[in-house]
């Protein structure tokens, strides 16, 4: 059985090569996920942040306006 080496609090740890595996997968989904969730929040801003700021101006106060 082979072994590797992790680091777990800015220590390294020699552990087996199916929990170095398991231990990378999590840090990795918790990345991606990270990932989407910063994508998705610029997305929203993007689409939906003018939206709230939506002025309706009717074609009377278009004209007094210029």
């Amino acid at each position: 059985m082979s072994k590797e080496v992790i680091q777990v609090d800015g220590e390294d740890v020699v552990v087996r090569e199916d929990t170095a595996k398991a231990f990378r997968g999590v840090n990795w989904a918790l990345i991606s996920i990270a990932g989407f969730l910063v994508i998705m929040g610029i997305l929203f801003l993007i689409f939906f942040w003018p939206a709230f700021h939506n002025r309706v101006t009717t074609p009377a106060q278009n004209s007094i306006a210029r």
